[in-house]
C-alpha cells in the first residue's frame, strides 16, 4: 500500500495499516514528516508525487492500492491521483476537503473519496443531538447506531416485537451489561438496560434511538 501525503490523516492511517500487518510505502514532499515516519512505515521517501517520473522512479504503479492523503493543496491532490490513473493503481482512494474537491476527484476516476473531516462532523452532529452512542453512516440513506435498547424493543422476542414492522430498523446486535456484543436473533428477548446495534433509513434509526 502506498500512502502518499504524510500529514494527520496519511499518517495516522499509515500507521494504524502497519499496525493491522499491511506493508506500508510513505510519500511525503516534507523532509520532517517522512523522518517523523521513517522508523514506523516500511519504506518512507521525499518525493513530490504530482511528477509522473517520480512515482514510476518508486514503483507506485506496480501497488495493488494507493491512498492520496493530500487535503489542504487541492491541485496537488488532484495531479496525484491522475498520475495514479495513469499508472493504472487498480485501487485508488483519495481524501477531498469539501464536496466539491470530492465530485473533481470522482469524475478523474478515482476509485474511493473520503471526507474525513465532513463524515466526521456529521457523525459527532448525530451523537451530540440524540441518544445514540455511536453512529455510522454508509451511504446517503443507510446508517447503522449503537444505542440502549427504548422500551418499545424490550421485553419480548424480536420476532414477536414488531421492531423492523413499526420502526423500519432491524436489531443486529446485542450487549448485557458486564457481557460481550452477540448477535441478535428473532428469538432473542431485549432487556431493559441492553446495548443494541439497529440498522435502517437514517431518518428511522435516528427515530428509533431518540425513543430510549
Amino acid at each position: 500500500m502506498a500512502v502518499i501525503g504524510l500529514g494527520r490523516f496519511g499518517g495516522s492511517l499509515a500507521t494504524e495499516l502497519m499496525r493491522r500487518g499491511w506493508d506500508v510505502l510513505g510519500l511525503d514532499e516534507s523532509p520532517h514528516l517522512v523522518q517523523k515516519y521513517s522508523d514506523a512505515l516500511t519504506h518512507t521517501a521525499v518525493a513530490d508525487c504530482t511528477d509522473m517520473e517520480v512515482l514510476n522512479q518508486l514503483g507506485v504503479g506496480e501497488f495493488s492500492s494507493a491512498v492520496v492523503g493530500i487535503g489542504t493543496d487541492v491541485e496537488a491532490s488532484i495531479l496525484v491521483t491522475s498520475n495514479l490513473l495513469d499508472a493504472e493503481v487498480p485501487n485508488i482512494w483519495a481524501k477531498a476537503i469539501s464536496r466539491q474537491h470530492g465530485r473533481i476527484l470522482e469524475r478523474l476516476g478515482a476509485h474511493h473519496v473520503v471526507l474525513p473531516e465532513h463524515e466526521m462532523g456529521e457523525r459527532v452532529a448525530h451523537l451530540v443531538t440524540g441518544r445514540m452512542l455511536d453512529f455510522i453512516q454508509f451511504d446517503d440513506d443507510f446508517a447503522l447506531v449503537k444505542t440502549v435498547a427504548p422500551e418499545v424493543a424490550t421485553g419480548l422476542p424480536l420476532g414477536e416485537s414488531r421492531v423492523r414492522s413499526g420502526h423500519g430498523v432491524t436489531v443486529v446486535g446485542i450487549k448485557r451489561p458486564g457481557q460481550d456484543f452477540t448477535y441478535a436473533t428473532p428469538e432473542t428477548v431485549v432487556e431493559k438496560g441492553d446495548v443494541i446495534i439497529v440498522t435502517g433509513r437514517t431518518q428511522d434509526v435516528e427515530s428509533f434511538a431518540n425513543l430510549a
